[in-house]
């Protein structure tokens, strides 16, 4: 099997888009008929290889430590003549030799240093291979009931699904930790004297293999043993790998490697945001041992898709039996029913994009977001938030300590920007006004229209950046150079009602269906919102500013990648879709989510031909604002924009910018739509999306873009590329 599963279908989800699920369903049907059979566990695994489908951590032989499905007890002799016990009895262990001579115990035991110790004599501990032999899989028939046996029946909790990325990449997976754990022997019972003395010989051992000390009361250990001998008691959890190898080899008899299912993200914070993190149910269980009891905390999820799907990840728990005799001897131990995995997530995420987008967020922004969509299906190909954290220190439980420097950091890296932060558009917005316009008749494709230096309304006097008066300019050049007196006049002509009607049809102001908790709507200033919030409706004023992306308006990333979606497949906003299907260990695809187209917004043909060639000139043309994205063999489509974001009345050096760069590639025939946001520094000046944005999307798009084969170019286009760069408007 391949290290990455081949994806077999792009444009359906009626059938399983990895063939590898089949494949170990196979295995998988082998592997149990194998222990149905009780045969060796070790060759069981040797044959049947790897346990999961997609990258899977976990083999066969971890997975039948788990299970318990060790091999079985050594053949049993009959008893004696007149003995009550039955006919089948336990090897000779600890627990049936002489009990130690009692010693009066301290209270704490003191702490086990990393010292040498002798170690009690041999016993079987519980979920630890005993000798060779069969295990009986029920207790040998007697001529009367055997009241006075014990059964005990645990639940093995079930690994959690995959969520893997579109070609198989694992994002999550469950895999196979150990517990360095102190095994009591079963039979007679100790007195608490023997039990701190069995202790004592041990702890010293297990400090020794750690490498550093234990601290563990005698309250601990009594109680332990009193309420839960017939389990380990957990001395160290989740060890990691290296540690289990190393200690692996040097077991004493009386430790034991606890096995139990844990969650680990495998490509470190890559997606955290999205995929987010899980937590345990409740703490480990203590006292009584009571039935249908899980042997260890279950995990659920807490964040992000681990949380939304989390009825799907979750797997079906299995039946672990045990019974022991009335001298306390355990006589039987059977998985009545293995654990069942949970269903696989597979989403639309490309690992390498996604990748992309968050090293050039960490190398080029302190605090910024990138959406890359695809206009034809609104697949979520990457969403990248910066700063980030990564999902593995939620696992089992962060540390206190480290989730106050998350919540406390100034540059809050557990907020996913790209959908839970807003922003002001600024002129990314005047693509969605143009359009408008044009498809309505208000303004034609070369209709000119003065653009001053300064434009007023009122008492209010508005102007372009640098105050610099462009002339006479026609929708193109306008939005090439980004003049912002043009886009106050054309929004005024469409008035209040229209800007509004066409930045719903684009989907502003509305949530774009993201599976995810916390998904921001934005703000779009309707007249509702104006009369709640400012006891008015929208002015001239208002539209106005609304025309250039500022105001009250605000946007996600995810929802400006969305509206440029729009523009690049013709005019279908399409829902944004984050998981494709789910599917089962079996093959079987269990729910499918394909494309859903929300609405066609009406953008006639001449209207998309005028919009998406004067985008292409905002990168590639003369004066254009989005120089710096200019790719040689690549036609990029897109838009600057910069708004101002927190300023305050009198105190305009106290907020801060946000520079955008919004659009798709390639012009002509669409794979990628796009949307970048750099967060400035409070007071931080120079700040345009042109000159911070564009070159993050460049940056991005050069790994993962290829070039077109030149063509041959006429001599004045030659050159007019000469002149092309960034426009003294800078946006």
């Amino acid at each position: 099997m391949g290290a990455t599963c081949r994806l077999l279908l792009v444009g359906g989800n009626e059938r399983p888009l990895f063939t590898a699920a089949g494949y170990f369903a196979t295995k998988f049907r082998a592997w149990v008929a194998d222990f149905a059979g009780l045969r060796d566990p070790v060759a069981s695994a040797a044959k049947w290889g790897i346990f999961h489908p997609m990258r899977s951590v976990v083999s066969l032989a971890r997975l039948a430590s788990l299970l318990a499905l060790a091999a079985p007890l050594p053949a049993q002799k009959p008893a004696a003549a007149g003995s009550t016990a039955p006919r089948a009895t336990a090897p000779t262990t600890a627990a049936t030799r002489p009990a130690p001579a009692p010693i009066t115990p301290a209270n704490p035991l003191p702490t086990a240093t990393a010292t040498a110790a002798t170690p009690p004599p041999p016993s079987i501990p519980a979920f630890q291979a005993a000798p060779t032999g069969r295990l009986p899989e029920t207790i040998p028939p007697t001529w009367e009931t055997r009241s006075d046996y014990r059964t005990y029946y645990f639940e093995i909790p079930a690994p959690r699904g995959l969520i893997t990325d579109r070609n198989g990449v694992p994002l999550a997976q469950s895999r196979v930790a150990h517990h360095l754990s102190l095994a009591f022997p079963t039979g007679t019972a100790m007195s608490d004297a023997q039990v701190v003395e069995y202790a004592r010989a041990l702890l010293p051992a297990a400090a020794n293999l750690l490498g550093k000390p234990l601290e563990i009361t005698t309250a601990q250990l009594l109680d332990h043993y009193r309420e839960r001998r017939i389990l380990p008691m957990d001395l160290a959890t989740f060890l990691a790998p290296e540690e289990v190898e190393r200690i692996r080899p040097r077991l004493p008899a009386g430790l034991t490697l606890r096995p139990v299912y844990t969650r680990v993200y495998p490509q470190g914070r890559l997606a955290g945001h999205i995929i987010g993190y899980v937590g345990k149910t409740g703490r480990q269980a203590d006292g009584p041992i009571q039935n249908n009891e899980a042997l260890w905390p279950q995990l659920e999820g807490r964040e992000g898709l681990e949380k939304m799907y989390n009825d799907k990840l979750t797997g079906k728990n299995g039946i672990l039996n045990m019974t022991f005799d009335a001298q306390g001897r355990k006589v039987s131990e059977t998985v009545l029913q293995p654990p069942v995995p949970g269903d696989n997530v597979i989403t639309t995420l490309d690992a390498k994009i996604q990748r992309d987008c968050e090293n050039t967020l960490a190398t080029m922004a302190k605090r910024g977001a990138m959406v890359f969509l695809d206009p034809n299906n609104g697949d979520v190909i990457a969403m990248a938030s910066w700063p980030m954290f990564d999902p593995n220190m939620f696992v089992p439980a962060i540390a206190q300590a480290d989730f106050d420097a998350l919540d406390k950091d100034p540059n809050k890296p557990l907020i996913p920007r790209a959908f839970r932060a807003m922003y002001p558009a600024g002129s990314t917005y005047k693509v969605f006004i143009g359009a408008a316009a044009l498809n309505d008749g208000i303004i034609r494709e070369n209709e000119e229209v003065a653009s001053p230096a300064t434009f007023t309304i009122g008492n209010i006097v508005m102007g372009n950046s640098k105050a610099k008066d462009f002339g006479m300019l026609n929708f193109d050049r306008a939005l090439t150079m980004s003049v912002n007196t043009f886009f106050y006049q054309v929004g005024i002509r469409c008035g209040a009602d229209r800007v509004i009607d066409w930045s719903q049809r684009f989907g502003f102001g509305v949530r774009t269906g993201l599976p995810l908790e916390g998904e921001e709507n934005g703000v779009l200033p309707t007249h509702d919102y104006m009369r709640k919030y400012h006891k008015r409706r929208l002015t001239d004023g208002d539209v106005a500013n609304l025309s250039i992306g500022q105001g009250d308006l605000q946007v996600t990333p995810i929802q400006m990648a969305q509206a440029f979606a729009t523009v690049a497949n013709g005019g279908t906003r399409v829902a944004v879709r984050l998981v494709q299907q789910i599917q089962n260990v079996e093959n079987r695809v269990v729910a499918a989510y394909p494309p859903r187209a929300i609405r066609e917004i009406g953008l006639n043909r001449a209207t998309q031909q005028a919009v998406r060639q004067a985008m292409v000139h905002v990168v590639s043309g003369p004066g254009g604002t989005g120089g710096r994205a200019n790719i040689p063999g690549v036609k990029v489509a897109a838009k600057t924009g910069t708004a101002q974001w927190g300023f305050q009345e009198g105190r305009d050096r106290s907020g801060r910018y946000a520079a955008w760069f919004g659009g798709f590639v390639p012009a002509e025939n669409p794979k990628y739509a796009f949307a970048a946001i750099y967060e400035s520094e409070r007071g931080q000046s120079g700040i345009h999306g042109g000159r911070f944005a564009a070159p993050m999307i460049a940056k991005v798009l050069k790994e993962n873009v290829k070039p077109e084969k030149p063509k041959p170019k006429v001599q004045e286009e030659e050159e007019e590329e000469e002149e092309t760069g960034d426009s003294d408007n800078e946006d």
